[in-house]
Formats: C-alpha cells, sequence, structure tokens
C-alpha cells in the first residue's frame, strides 16, 4: 500500500515538474504560473504546493529528473572488478554525458539565475543513493559513515564541475552554444582529488581495488 502511494507521488511529481518545463519553454519562465503548471499537469494548485516551493524548482527537477537514481544504477553496474575509483568516475560520468540538456534547456539554465541554483542544488540530489550503492559495492553497511562522507563529496564535486561547465552558458537566452571545457573533462577534474579516498576506502573493506 504504502508504495503504491509513493508511486503516485512520484507521478505527479514528474508530471508537475514535465509541465513546468515544457510550459517555461514554450512561454518564458517568467510568464509561467503555477495554476497553469497545475492545469497542465491536472492538478489542483495546492497539490503543487506539497511538491515544489517555486516554479524554478520545478523546472529544475525535470531537467534533472532521475539522474540521482541513474548515478546509483550506474555504478552498480560497473565491472566486479574495476577499481572503485574508476568506477565512479565512470558512472557519474555517462550519466551527465549521455544525459546533457540540449540546446533550449541550456538557454533556459542561462537565462534565470534562479532556475540555474535549483539545478545545481538538484546535481547534488545523487548523494544519497550513491551512499546505497557504495555500500553495496563493498559490502559495507549503508549506515557506515564512510558511504555517505564519499558519496557527499562526489556530489559536491560534480557540482562544482556542472557549475563551471555552465560558466561558459552566454547570459540572456536564445541559442546557446557551451565555448568553455567538455562537461566530461570538468567532471573528471573534479573527481580526480577524491580517488586516493576511494581507493583508500576500497582496500579497508574488502571492496576491488
Amino acid at each position: 500500500m504504502t508504495g503504491r502511494r509513493e508511486q503516485k507521488k512520484q507521478a505527479t511529481r514528474e508530471a508537475l515538474s514535465a509541465a513546468a518545463l515544457r510550459l517555461a519553454l514554450d512561454q518564458g519562465v517568467a510568464n509561467v504560473r503555477v495554476e497553469e503548471i497545475a492545469d497542465s499537469a491536472g492538478v489542483a494548485p495546492r497539490t503543487y504546493n506539497n511538491y515544489f516551493a517555486s516554479r524554478e524548482q520545478a523546472v529544475a527537477a525535470a531537467i534533472a529528473a532521475e539522474r540521482a537514481l541513474r548515478v546509483g544504477a550506474a555504478l552498480r553496474g560497473r565491472p566486479d572488478g574495476e577499481e572503485l575509483a574508476a568506477a565512479v568516475t565512470a558512472a557519474v560520468v555517462t550519466q551527465y554525458v549521455d544525459h546533457e540538456p540540449d540546446q533550449r534547456v541550456l538557454a533556459l539554465l542561462a537565462g534565470s539565475d534562479a532556475i540555474r541554483a535549483e539545478y545545481l542544488d538538484a546535481v547534488a540530489g545523487f548523494a544519497q543513493p550513491l551512499t546505497a550503492a557504495l555500500a553495496d559495492r563493498a559490502g559495507t553497511d549503508p549506515a557506515d559513515i564512510a558511504p555517505e562522507v564519499l558519496a557527499a563529496a562526489v556530489a559536491a564535486a560534480c557540482r562544482v564541475a556542472v557549475s563551471r561547465w555552465l560558466d561558459h552558458t552566454p547570459r540572456g537566452g536564445g541559442l546557446v552554444a557551451v565555448t568553455g571545457r567538455p562537461l566530461e573533462e570538468l567532471l573528471r577534474e573534479a573527481l580526480a582529488p577524491l580517488e586516493p579516498a576511494l581507493t583508500r576506502w576500497a582496500g579497508t573493506s574488502g571492496t576491488a581495488s
């Protein structure tokens, strides 16, 4: 019963965030009203307020949709014998580069500081699923502090990399061409300082290293 309720709540959240992004792309975020988002998703405006504090938060949630779960799943899918640091980097890079926002979405991020800020907060949202995936890979208790700390560090590194990547996106909307360094390069550079900690923990926990 609880599982079904949670699935319904997740479906409502996804419908609201998808509607918010669609309307923002069509009309501009400043012209979108909460009532329109709720109506487009088929729910009451008061229901919207149970899920998002602002339209910008809803738009950012759509842009970052499901990445948190995908990163954890990607780590679980890496080869058993792969070094932990390499596995984490590959899992993260694949999910960001393969699901990079398109030009219209990048223009939206570039044109709204509020959406950009919410998106960067959402970037770090995979820490909890990654904690569980790290613990599973190491065969340790998810309640142990190390997986949580390492997952938080990985999430923070990704936030820095994505923020720097977006810094090269021209402001003011319109068609966007990202002119700075590739996102993959920035992600790998940001994650590199964490490799010794991941390798050391892998050795002490018995994970392949």
